[in-house]
């Protein structure tokens, strides 16, 4: 959701949409269960009692709702212990719009819901009354105020579509104070470099979104001229064994008089949600049964009012002996229309339905926002996450909002475990036991979309080895083609007796290692001269725990070699070719400043 520009800045809250309820039909309302806390992990830490007790996660957004069931009570004796409301200053941080209130009940509910550390404290901080403007400066003093609150723990699911160095400086304080940062990636994907600040702070845990584990874990993806379209799957609807193609053709309502007026064979018909007639039922498997008459290949049905909805074919007011016969998907109704008044007469549809619960969401933010270091960091659930709404509710929604706080209370439960892990520590312990995402067809998603890959508490919380940098960016040229790295390696009560390495990546790329007490020095060699950026991971068996160090290697025919004389840098450019003209870029890596020269 786009933000009023404040302060000449775009500031966003990352939630995308918001599904109040799920239809089986459009009469019928039902409740689905939550999916996303037990599938990241949580059972093995509630069995031995870790829950989030005696964390304190400070949430800066719109506020929170304590009047929550699942969220109850202002003040040290309720669930939201403290905050501040920088709206109103005189008045508690009373959630008014929702989106704080959904970002807290993923990390903390504890009631009708459970959220990933239900007994933690919430440190509320509003900066937003509506969700549809938030200053910098406010985001700024939060989390200052935060710092003084003593927080363990920040969540921040919103920012900036830029570079802001004064929330970025903000957030390194706390970093500094060894308060645990973790930020949504923003909704602005599937587009590379869409990653602003906080997100693209270093220190922080920058956090992309994948689908849930809904039923089946059954995904649909949507590409109508090459551009991608947020799709839920019907129930009722099968996995395809290939994508479906065709050209996309608006049938109205999906009635049978309005399809006898068009040619729908072999097409993906999109259709509105229900009926332009007063009373008419025009159920979901009735639209089904219309397109599947007419020809058409599978069918799009977008909402009738503002948000995404869930739809069953099958259900109890349906015909005798009804059976889909072709996919149906729904989406919202702001893409309906989009697709309803750009498509042409030969407009190209792409619709895939799929096992993969791990699929990264289309809306999630990517990197690269650094030659230093990757973004996004890690990935989890972001779709269709089932979670605490205003006035006791619950409702369906999705964005990295919501991918965010599974993280932070992820941090939580391991810092329960562990009091005196620190930043970085909880960071490695999270970012290299995660599981693998990968595709459709079976092809791992590129760290600049997926980080080190899905959050896996059972497997961070198993882990006794914490490896210091978790991830890895080199730099080779033709100049210098080998390139020496080290890790430093401890322990959770423990020595290290062995390991077992390894390097996974192209076969360009040649791999060794050697350990030394707590260091593994590793070496990387391009042997050969294929230019570009390389994607690998380091693999470490150590006591029954895999754990994955993500490496990305650029590699240039160009090298420059810098030497630092007294305050002066000094440039020596190499390249195999003969060059009249040479630019080069001073980043700091801290704050993203930058000084060009050219020669």
């Amino acid at each position: 959701m786009k933000i009023t520009v404040i302060f000449s800045l775009s500031v966003m809250i990352f939630g995308v949409f918001v599904v109040s309820q799920l239809m089986q039909h459009e009469n019928e309302i039902h409740t689905y269960l939550q999916r996303s806390v037990p599938y990241v992990g949580t059972d093995i830490p509630r069995t031995d009692g870790i829950d989030g007790s005696g964390i304190r996660v400070a949430i800066i957004d719109t506020g929170v709702d304590f009047n929550h069931p699942d969220l109850f009570g202002w003040g040290n004796d309720g669930k939201v212990v403290g905050g501040y409301n920088f709206i109103r200053e005189s008045q508690p941080p009373m959630d008014t719009n929702g989106h704080g209130t959904q970002v807290a009940g993923v990390i903390a509910a504890d009631g009708e819901i459970s959220g990933i550390a239900p007994k933690a404290k919430i440190l509320a901080y509003k900066v937003s009354e509506d969700g549809e403007g938030v200053s910098s400066e406010l985001i700024i003093k939060a989390i200052e105020k935060a710092i003084e609150d003593e927080a363990d723990i920040i969540n921040i699911s919103l920012g900036v579509n830029k570079t802001n160095s004064k929330i970025d400086h903000a957030v390194n304080l706390a970093l500094e104070k060894e308060i645990f940062v973790v930020t949504a990636s923003g909704n602005d994907g599937p587009e590379l470099k869409t990653i602003g600040s906080p997100g693209r702070n270093f220190g922080s845990v920058t956090v992309g979104a994948t689908y849930n584990n809904l039923t089946s874990s059954l995904v649909a993806t949507l590409e109508i001229d090459e551009k991608p379209y947020t799709v839920i799957p019907m129930v009722g609807s099968s996995k395809l064994e290939e994508p479906i193609s065709g050209n996309v053709i608006f049938g109205g309502y999906g009635k049978t008089e309005e399809l006898e007026k068009i040619d729908v064979k072999d097409a993906i018909l999109i259709v509105e949600r229900g009926s332009d007639t007063e009373g008419e039922l025009l159920y979901f498997s009735v639209k089904e049964k219309n397109a599947a008459a007419a020809g058409a290949k599978a069918l799009i049905i977008y909402n009738n009012l503002q948000g995404m909805f869930l739809g069953e074919l099958i259900h109890e007011f349906m015909e005798l002996g009804y059976t889909p016969q072709i996919p149906v998907v729904s989406m919202d109704r702001e893409e309906g229309l989009e697709i309803k008044e750009s498509i042409e007469k030969n407009s190209q549809g792409n619709l895939h339905l799929f096992y993969n619960p791990d699929f990264v969401t289309h809306f999630s933010s990517r990197g690269p926002v650094s030659p230093f270091y990757i973004k996004p960091d890690i990935v989890a659930p972001g779709a269709y996450i089932n979670t605490t709404q205003n006035n006791a509710g619950y409702n369906f929604t999705s964005g990295t909002s919501f991918a965010a706080p599974h993280v932070s209370g992820a941090a939580a439960l391991l810092l329960q475990k562990n009091p005196d892990l620190l930043n970085h520590e909880i960071k490695s312990l999270l970012l290299t036991t995660v599981e693998t995402v990968s595709d459709a067809y079976g092809q791992e998603f590129s760290v600049h979309e997926s980080g080190a890959g899905r959050l896996d508490i059972e497997n961070a919380y198993n882990a006794k080895l914490i490896i210091t940098p978790p991830n890895l960016v080199v730099n080779v040229s033709s100049n210098q083609q080998i390139v020496e790295k080290s890790f430093e390696l401890k322990v959770i009560n423990g020595i290290i007796d062995s390991l077992d390495t390894k390097f996974e990546g192209p076969e360009n790329i040649k791999f060794s290692h050697v350990l030394e007490g707590d260091t593994l020095q590793i070496t990387i060699n391009a042997s050969e001269e294929e230019f570009g950026s390389h994607e690998g991971k380091i693999i470490i068996n150590h006591k029954n725990t895999q754990y994955k160090i993500p490496t990305l290697i650029h590699y240039t025919p160009g090298s420059i070699l810098v030497d630092k004389q007294n305050q002066e840098l000094f440039f020596e450019i190499h390249h195999p070719e003969e060059w009249s003209f040479a630019k080069i870029s001073i980043i700091n890596s801290k704050d993203g400043k930058e000084n060009t020269v050219t020669t």
